[in-house]
């Protein structure tokens, strides 16, 4: 997942930031709302919002936000831990209310659950496409039974599409979804991945929408 974390706690925010890139999601760390604004346009699996930020409050940011109809999952980080404060948080928008100071794994596991819940190819940390099975959890791909071996780059393609089956995936946005922006992409490197998993999956699973982008059709009725 490509996560977007707003945190201006050097030390807190570093750790989080290295904790989930080495759980394999790709971490954009802002330490204002200034600075998160400027990467309005990025594509993001989901928001992690500090409330108390040094330019503002981040459930009025995630508020506003919403009323211009972002529907990114959220996830409010925070020490006020009144029943009032965990109302507000999640009546701006928030999906989940994580109190500090929280363990590293329980931010990454409600992740989990967040992405289980939202989007339209994330309903099911399992997802069926045919003969290829995508567990989200486990990060892995199956065929026909058979685990298939995916670079870390590939499975970070084949979650984006799979996070948004059903949905044409522009080549831009997919691009900074596995890359990131402070990142050099060579000009085929996409290319290059959805051939590879093509081969691996089967070359039925990811379609090319010539002009806009690649999609997954939705997965099969659990």
């Amino acid at each position: 997942m490509r996560l977007l974390l707003i945190e201006d706690d050097p030390t807190l925010g570093e750790g989080l930031r290295d904790y989930l890139r080495a759980d394999g999601h790709r971490v954009d760390w802002c330490r204002r709302l200034a600075d998160a604004d400027a990467l309005h346009a990025e594509p993001y699996d989901a928001w992690l919002v500090d409330w108390q930020l040094p330019d503002g409050s981040g459930v009025e940011w995630l508020h506003a936000r919403r009323m211009r109809g972002g529907t990114t999952p959220a996830l409010v980080l925070t020490a006020r831990d009144r029943l009032g404060d965990r109302v507000a948080g999640l009546d701006a928008g928030a999906d989940d209310y994580l109190v500090k100071p929280f363990a590293p794994e329980e931010l990454a596991a409600r992740l989990r659950a967040v992405s289980r819940r939202t989007g339209a190819g994330a309903a099911h940390s399992r997802a069926t496409f045919g003969k290829v099975v995508v567990d989200l959890a486990a990060r892995s791909a199956f065929v026909g039974g058979v685990r298939v071996e995916l670079t870390a780059r590939e499975w970070t393609v084949l979650e984006a599409l799979v996070l948004r089956a059903g949905r044409i995936v522009p080549k831009a946005d997919l691009e900074k979804l596995v890359h990131g922006f402070d990142s050099e992409i060579a000009s085929n490197a996409l290319e290059v991945h959805v051939s590879a998993l093509r081969r691996k999956l089967g070359r039925e699973l990811i379609d090319t929408v010539r002009g806009l982008g690649y999609r997954i059709e939705l997965p099969a009725p659990v």
